[in-house]
Order: C-alpha cells, then structure tokens, then sequence
C-alpha cells in the first residue's frame, strides 16, 4: 500500500497544499487545483493508498475553515473509492 503523508502544519495556504497533492498523486498540469478536483482525482485511485493527516498537535477546532473542507474531502473521497485509506494523527 503507498503511504502519503500530508503534514498540515507545513502549509501556509491553498496553493501549497495543492502543489503537494499535485506532487503526490503525479497529477497533469491541468489539474483544477481546488477540493473538487482534488476530491474527483482521489475517486479515480486504483492503487491502494493511505492518506495520514498529521495535525502536528493542532486540535482540530484550530484549523482553519480551508483546512477542515480539505479533511471532509478526503473522508468523502475515502467513502467513494475503496482504494483510499484516511488516518488523521493528532
């Protein structure tokens, strides 16, 4: 199973976080760069991939509105295509 780590606290707003996931999926430059994109690419997985969310600490009520979107996405993502496997690590 292929392991991506996501640190959040080594990101400071959407473009990175979107450089990382472009990054970390081998995503084409058209890519949308925004959760929905993000969302259908990770419904289309056929590799077994686990997706951990370290919060580095961060309870959760102290993320940010963008950050938590991100997290629904990916659970959402999760339910939709069995391949993708969320773990959040506080």
């Amino acid at each position: 199973m292929r392991e991506i780590i996501f640190k959040i606290r080594e990101f400071s707003g959407r473009d990175e976080i979107h450089d990382f996931f472009q990054e970390a999926f081998s995503l084409p430059d058209w890519y949308g760069r925004n959760l929905d994109a993000l969302f259908d690419v990770l419904t289309e997985v056929r590799e077994e991939t686990k997706v951990v969310v370290d919060l580095g600490g961060l309870e959760r009520q102290d993320l940010g509105g963008y950050a938590r979107q991100l997290l629904r996405v990916l659970w959402d993502a999760a339910k939709e295509n069995e391949r993708i496997l969320v773990e959040v690590r506080a």
